[in-house]
Parts: C-alpha cells; sequence; structure tokens
C-alpha cells in the first residue's frame, strides 16, 4: 500500500526527513513512534501530497506522492490531531457536508455518531464540544466515505481512558474490516496494542522496525521478581530463562517459603529509550 525509498525532506537547508526507508503493507496497522518534532507530522504530510517537495521516493497506492490528483482523496480518511470542524455547525451538519464532498455512498452518520457516543449531541454545535468530543468527532469525520487507507495522527490525544479504549476497539475494527492504518503517536501503550508494525523516528530518521513483541523481546529479558519473609520481607529478582538457575529461589519454593513472585518485561517505551536516547516528551 505505501512504499518508501530514500526520502529526504527540508524546510530550510538542513535536512528535516534524512534517507527514510520503509513500506507498509495492505490491511496493515502500521505506527510511528517518536517525540515532537521527530517528523512524525511531516512524514504524514508527504504520503498524503501536502508537501510535494521531497527527494527520494514516496509511493501510495501505487502512485507518486507528488502525482497524485483529486481522486487519490476518494480512497483516504485523514484524522489530524486538532480539529477541522466547522465550530458553528452541528456535528450532524459537519458529518453530511464532508460526506458530500466524496463519489462513494456515506456510511450511516446515525451509526457512526452512536459508536463514539455522541448520538445525543448530533445537534449540538461543535464550539460547545469538549475536546474530547470534538476528538471523536473527527475520528469518525474520517471513516465517513469508507476510505482504504486511514491516516491517524495521536488519535486518543485527550480522551479519557473509558473514551480512550472505545477509540482504540474502533480502529480494531476498522483494520478488521480490511483498513490499511498509519497511526502516528508518541503514546506507547496504544501502539504496543494496536500496531502490527512500528517504527522508531528521532530527528528526522528511522533508528528501529519491527513488531513491538520482537522489539521488547530481542532488546530486554523478562525479569522475576521474588519476596519472602527473613529478618523482614526479602526481594530478589533473575531472568525468566535463568530461573532454574537461581538456587536461593529454588530452595525457596521447595520449602514453601514464598511470599510473592512475578514476571515482567521493558516496555516498548523502555526500548525506545535504549535505542534512540530519548523520552518521547
Amino acid at each position: 500500500m505505501i512504499q518508501v525509498k530514500n526520502l529526504t525532506f527540508s524546510y530550510t537547508k538542513k535536512p528535516f526527513i534524512k534517507d527514510m526507508n520503509f513500506s507498509v503493507n495492505e490491511g496493515e496497522i502500521f505506527g510511528f513512534l517518536g517525540p515532537s518534532g521527530a517528523g512524525k507530522s511531516t512524514l504524514q504530510k508527504i504520503l498524503l501530497g501536502m508537501l510535494p517537495g521531497y527527494r527520494g521516493s514516496a509511493i501510495v497506492g501505487g502512485m507518486e506522492c507528488r502525482e497524485h490528483g483529486s481522486e487519490f482523496y476518494q480512497s483516504i480518511g485523514v484524522d489530524f490531531e486538532y480539529s477541522t470542524m466547522y465550530e458553528k455547525l452541528s456535528a450532524r451538519e459537519n458529518l453530511e457536508f464532508f460526506s458530500s464532498l466524496y463519489d462513494k455512498r456515506a456510511r450511516s452518520i446515525d451509526e457512526l455518531l452512536m459508536a463514539v457516543g455522541l448520538e445525543n449531541d448530533a445537534d449540538k454545535r461543535v464550539s460547545d464540544f469538549s475536546k474530547g468530543m470534538k476528538s471523536r468527532l473527527n475520528f469518525i469525520k474520517a471513516l465517513v466515505h469508507d476510505p482504504k487507507l486511514l491516516f491517524l495522527d495521536e488519535p486518543t490525544s485527550g480522551l479519557d481512558p473509558a473514551n480512550n479504549r472505545l477509540m482504540k476497539d474502533m480502529i480494531l475494527e476498522e483494520k478488521k474490516r480490511g483498513k490499511t492504518i498509519l497511526l502516528t503517536t508518541h503514546n506507547m501503550q496504544d501502539a504496543t496494542e494496536l500496531c502490527d508494525r512500528v517504527a522508531f523516528i528521532v530527528g528526522g530518521q528511522i533508528y528501529a522496525m519491527d513488531s513491538p513483541h520482537n522489539l521488547i523481546m530481542s532488546k530486554g529479558a523478562a525479569v522475576v521478581t521474588y519476596t519472602w519473609i527473613q529478618n523482614g520481607e526479602q526481594t530478589a529478582s533473575c531472568e525468566l530463562e535463568k530461573m532454574s538457575e537461581d538456587k536461593q529461589l529454588q530452595e525457596l519454593i521447595a520449602k514453601n517459603q514464598l511470599q510473592s513472585i512475578h514476571s515482567s518485561e521493558p516496555t516498548l517505551n523502555d526500548i525506545f529509550m535504549e535505542i534512540t536516547g530519548r523520552t518521547l516528551v
């Protein structure tokens, strides 16, 4: 669906995106992870055809991005981080207007509003919406014409835990419906739950690219931590694969003296910091 080779882009004389290479398969959720200013949104704008002055190749849907015509936008849906709604119109009026811009038959506006819990606010002006409500409305605006390819920029930003979960479930449902989804985020938990593959971006460069699971397992071993009582509570740890070599642990198990035992593994955020030397702030 997407093929990028030797992509370089600059706003000034200094390259902002440097020699980037990656591909996104049809039906895949592919995540770009990085801190603010890493180049995630700029990359998305290149793929959308908004920044044609790049070097290298960026092909989406079989055509170079700088060559896309208006028909390209019939097949994609875009959810920017910030609302692009008309504030003086209601939620329903916004969705009806944007759906009228496409040749394809629109999905049910009532069903989309219900899916994100906005059915009771359908006829309320968007200017009266909270940030989270605008975020949910912006998301279903990207779905109204049932596109094949979705560009999602920080889709869960500003959402409470319940609506965060709702949004992620909807994204996974769109994948089941055959959508290809390009997700940009600095939320590692979202990326771990949603993405088939992720790319770490810092300073306009890709530092690593793989599935979240493979990145985690390749860079850090799972650790087992256990506690027991001996002159107060004692705690020790060992690597999961070396449990059988931990004589103290084996002795505590044999004597049934363990108070607790649990395993943990590095998070995707831990791996990002290890590989890039940067945080996501």
